[in-house]
């Protein structure tokens, strides 16, 4: 049976995709000899925000997953950022592999919030792998599960999820809302003849006042 073991041994920004990817770049071992033909590689990526710490404006974007730094100890959990899959070529021995990182700016999704609000430093990150590994050998192809305790961890540079926002949405950001509050607001902006979206939101919120007095 294949003895596989994984590594992450960087995370990149892709400068020319469509939409924001990161690439991790894997270094598979396999520590027995056999001969892989192929691995339809899946992995389960985690952020595990308990491992590092946050500066006081870093604190204020997380009130909303994570509630005042007096809860942390109960709410500080490990979780899930995304899942994804790669087919890797067939080796013997060691080989490297790209596993395509889709991400989004969608402030409903937790880990694009939790990312928003990070401001240095890194995050720390685990990959939990899974997949079908073909082997090829004297009695012809067989068929071999990843096993389920293969893991990695690696720290990505907040720098490289910031630079990755800034390329494709410079200085901006997305949220959802209702069809008929978007409507409302629709009409707001047209009936003070404002000429953007921003406008209308900061008029608004210049009416509301400083929630916090």
């Amino acid at each position: 049976m294949a003895q596989l073991e994984f590594s992450v041994l960087d995370i990149i920004a892709e400068p020319f995709a469509a939409a924001p990817q990161l690439t991790a770049r894997l270094r598979v071992t396999e520590s027995t000899g056999a001969v892989i033909h192929a691995m339809a590689l899946r992995c389960q990526v985690r952020i595990q925000p308990q491992r590092r710490g946050y500066t006081p404006a870093e604190e204020e974007g997380l009130l909303d997953l994570f509630g005042a730094r007096l809860r942390w100890p109960s709410t500080l959990k490990p979780f899930l950022w995304m899942q994804c899959s790669t087919l890797v070529q067939g080796f013997t021995g060691e080989t490297e592999a790209d596993l395509p990182l889709p991400c989004t700016y969608d402030f409903d999704v937790a880990a694009a919030k939790y990312l928003h609000a990070l401001r240095e430093r890194s995050i720390p990150v685990e990959f939990l792998f899974s997949g079908t590994v073909f082997t090829q050998g004297l009695a012809g192809f067989g068929v071999e599960q990843v096993p389920w305790d293969r893991e990695a961890s690696f720290q990505l540079p907040v720098a490289t999820w910031t630079g990755l926002m800034e390329q494709h949405f410079p200085h901006s950001g997305w949220i959802r809302v209702d069809k008929d509050v978007l409507a409302a607001l629709a009409h707001y902006k047209s009936a003070l003849g404002l000429t953007s979206w921003e406008a209308a939101i900061e008029g608004l919120l210049a009416g509301a006042g400083d929630p916090a007095q």
